[in-house]
């Protein structure tokens, strides 16, 4: 299915470098048209609210008008009406700050930007006017029309200029991420490479699809992408959620029988068979309708003296059944996308209930204290301007504001601050260079974009590459505003200097105060995700969880994905289970063992519930240590229970949840022994 990269995505930095200074220019050459008081403002909106993908640009162009409207209405409210109390007016803008960056660190779609915006945009409007308060209504609007100008100009030369969709993007990186799962796929049924080796590979994947769910969100924002595809590519996100939860629980039960020297050979061939046809692309039909009948052949019977053994096989054969039936899906709704077809229309072995959208995990208390130490910030910088009576320092928090915002989420802020130090340093001598040695021989606009060309394509360039983004994005921004472009020249050195001064207090002490505040870093981060994972495993055991499997599959393999970044301050057993989704296959489980319960007898569905109860409340009271070992003969015992039960589906899939919850929970643990006749009637 995949095809060789265009011209376009080999050269995507380039064009996207070539396409945004264009629209850039044409921005600042209309705001000089239209005789805008700061035209420079329409050329750095060009720079913040472009993206190499259409659909993400206009997503980012409306999301950055209703931040900025919102921003200048909260101006003209706290300006006029607190102008004569400095530190009433310090504290209002930096609340508002605080407020707005929580509600963006909460949100974390990108939808979050609206309301970072609407933070920061206080601060860049409201700073620079206070000497002026009469005229904060004129100078906003003329602000808003500058922004406006500017992003404006962004979205329509991204929907005429080389444009590229987001639903081409995304259906690549989904077909890359169905490869590598195909790939790891083979190494869990073949054994091949080492356990570390495919958790780093099983995080890897975590990660590219977070980052594949946030590229689909703007997906609505794209003329170019029908409803169709956008429901077929939902839809096969939706599969591939499976995907990794499947692959764990394969690997654990092989390795339960492998350790025993149980594994039959005709299991072994079975793996080995559904490896070659994962290599091959999973697209092979009849031999996966072969698989299916070799799977069904050798999955045993579970009669009421069922060993461990049989269990597991049994385990294995329906997991591998449900392996080949959603990589077979995510075949047919990965044709059915590239062929503009319905995906409802299609006959899927999984059909969800609901198309249920990404769930991203939320944390109030690292996302608290982050806006806190901006808020901090502001309030420090601006008690620093009034206390020396600085006119200039009037910058640093507006900065501070800014910065703060963007860094925000950064988990360990001073080595982050360490770093931007350095590139603040490289802004301010640009600006000195441009400002003192070009700019006083520019004396034709065309003379101007000549000259402005070579380095803000280089910045353009480095903005449009993952590893150097947010650098090119701050060059770029930073150097339009500070440049302050207009239709005359004029430098004075004693501004420059205090601005560049003010700029740097401002950056200094919002890196101090925020390593202050966030001291915990990224372990502490990393010990609330793996908690959580415990706290959504202990409601889902309890049933008191109004989220369906496909929600908790999202949201538990996007912290695996948050805990990507910080996996090496994980500890390694906690690594291992958060790698192989442990607590997600538990919770899994305990769905099929809940729905199955449904048809099973009174005493074995209260067996279940007891069991579940407690469960629960080991996960709360347990979450950062060992789980008892009691909970172990507990479930054990349920598994007896559940095995006197009449033959059955019901009763086999309850057997093979409750063996998924065993080998999720107790993976080191000795395996299950039947309970003699006498300790049944004990249980009993």
């Amino acid at each position: 299915m995949s095809e060789p990269p265009s011209f376009l995505d080999r050269h995507a930095a380039l064009v996207f470098a070539l396409r945004t200074f264009a629209a850039a220019m044409l921005a600042f050459s209309i705001a000089l048209l239209l005789d805008m008081p700061r035209p420079y403002w329409a050329m750095a909106s060009v720079y913040i609210t472009s993206n190499q993908f259409t659909g993400a640009t206009a997503s980012k162009a409306v999301y950055r008008i209703l931040g900025t409207l919102i921003g200048a209405a909260a101006t003209i409210v706290l300006l006029p009406n607190l102008v004569n109390a400095p530190e009433l007016l310090s504290l209002g803008i930096a609340l508002w700050v605080g407020i707005c960056l929580y509600l963006s660190l909460i949100d974390g779609t990108p939808r979050s930007y609206v309301f970072m915006l609407a933070g920061y945009t206080v601060a860049l409007l409201g700073f620079p006017v206070v000497s002026a308060p009469q005229a904060t209504f004129d100078i906003v609007v003329a602000r808003v029309q500058e922004i406006t100008l500017g992003i404006i100009c962004a979205s329509v030369v991204a929907k005429l200029v080389l444009p590229r969709s987001v639903a081409s993007a995304v259906t690549a990186q989904a077909d890359a991420w169905l490869a590598g799962a195909r790939r790891l796929g083979a190494d869990v049924l073949t054994r091949r490479g080492s356990e570390q080796e495919r958790d780093r590979e099983r995080i890897r994947l975590a990660a590219a699809a977070s980052e594949i769910d946030q590229l689909a969100r703007h997906l609505g924002f794209e003329a170019a992408s029908t409803a169709t595809i956008a429901q077929g590519l939902l839809y096969l996100r939706q599969h591939t959620l499976s995907l990794l939860p499947l692959l764990g629980s394969i690997e654990d039960r092989k390795l339960a029988l492998d350790s025993h020297d149980q594994a039959p050979a005709r299991i072994a061939t079975i793996c080995a068979r559904t490896a070659r046809w994962l290599k091959a692309g999973g697209r092979d039909g009849q031999e996966a309708d072969a698989l299916r009948a070799a799977i069904d052949e050798i999955r045993p019977a579970l009669g009421a003296d069922a060993d461990w053994t049989d269990i597991t096989i049994a385990g294995v054969a329906v997991r591998l059944r449900n392996l080949i039936d959603v990589m077979q899906d995510c075949q047919l709704l990965r044709e059915a996308i590239a062929d503009g077809r319905n995906p409802e229309q299609l006959r899927l072995a999984f059909t969800p209930d609901s198309l249920t959208v990404a769930v991203s995990h939320r944390d109030h208390g690292p996302s608290l204290l982050s806006a806190a130490a901006v808020a901090l910030a502001i309030l420090a910088c601006c008690g620093f301007a009034i206390a020396t009576g600085w006119p200039d320092g009037i910058v640093a928090p507006l900065f501070a504001a800014v910065v703060g915002s963007i860094l925000a989420g950064a988990d360990d802020p001073l080595p982050t601050f360490r770093t931007f130090y350095g590139l603040f340093l490289v802004v301010i001598a640009v600006h000195g260079i441009y400002l003192f040695g070009v700019l006083p021989r520019i004396t034709t606009l065309e003379m101007l974009i000549a000259a402005l060309a070579p380095a803000f394509l280089l910045f353009g360039w480095m903005a449009a590459r993952p590893k150097t983004a947010r650098v090119g994005f701050i060059l770029a921004v930073y150097i339009s505003v500070q440049l302050a472009l207009t239709e005359t020249y004029s430098a004075d050195f004693s501004s420059y200097a205090n601005s560049s001064i003010a700029l740097m207090v401002g950056v200094s002490l919002t890196g101090v105060l925020c390593g202050i505040v966030r001291l915990l870093g990224a372990e502490w981060v990393a010990s609330r995700l793996i908690r959580s994972n415990w706290s959504t495993l202990a409601v889902v055991a309890e049933g008191t969880s109004r989220q369906d499997r496909v929600a908790i599959a999202s949201l538990m393999q996007h912290r695996l994905a948050l805990l990507a970044t910080r996996i090496a301050v994980v500890p390694a057993e906690a690594r291992r289970d958060a790698a192989n989704l442990r607590q997600l296959r538990t919770a899994l489980s305990i769905d099929d063992v809940r729905q199955a319960s449904l048809a099973l007898s009174r005493r074995t569905t209260m067996a279940i519930d007891t069991f579940l109860a407690h469960l629960a409340s080991a996960c709360r009271n347990h979450a950062a240590r060992r789980l008892p070992d009691c909970l172990m003969g507990q479930l054990d015992s349920t598994i007896a229970f559940t095995l006197r039960d009449p033959a059955g589906e019901p009763r086999d899939a309850a057997l093979i949840g409750l063996a998924g919850i065993r080998t999720g929970l107790f993976p080191d643990a000795p395996t299950y022994q039947p309970l003699l006749s006498g300790q049944r009637e004990m249980a009993a």
